[in-house]
């Protein structure tokens, strides 16, 4: 995004056709903006993650798969959001050939909350 932008939508096709990258990256950062960083990850086999410094939410475009999180599994399919705080191990498996998933990353090092995950929850209202 450049100096100017104050807005844009990001288009899954302009992301998608840039992946791979040059060396064979599947994943392709969209938007940068303070502690915000947006990518689009379509993973491969084995799907290995190292904990991330930031908070992160996944999104699924397309494609289903479990999340393995904090000694647990948690199928996950289109439409679907998903959160890890930073530090937390986890990875997916069993997931398709098209998976297709928009990340998140944003605030500081170590996330936004400590990391005994207090002040996390899952807010349900009607919209």
């Amino acid at each position: 995004m450049s100096a100017p932008d104050r807005s844009r939508v990001l288009r899954l096709a302009d992301a998608r056709a840039r992946i791979p990258g040059p060396a064979g990256e599947h994943a392709v950062s969209v938007l940068q903006r303070g502690t915000l960083n947006v990518k689009l990850s379509c993973p491969v086999r084995p799907n290995q993650q190292t904990p991330h410094a930031q908070d992160e939410v996944y999104v699924i475009v397309r494609g289903r798969g479990v999340l393995i999180h904090d000694g647990k599994r948690d199928e996950f399919g289109p439409g679907d959001l998903m959160f890890v705080a930073a530090g937390t191990e986890h990875h997916f498996e069993d997931f398709t050939d098209d998976l297709a998933v928009w990340v998140v990353f944003f605030g500081p090092q170590g996330g936004e909350v400590s990391a005994d995950g207090a002040g996390v929850k899952a807010v349900v209202t009607g919209l």
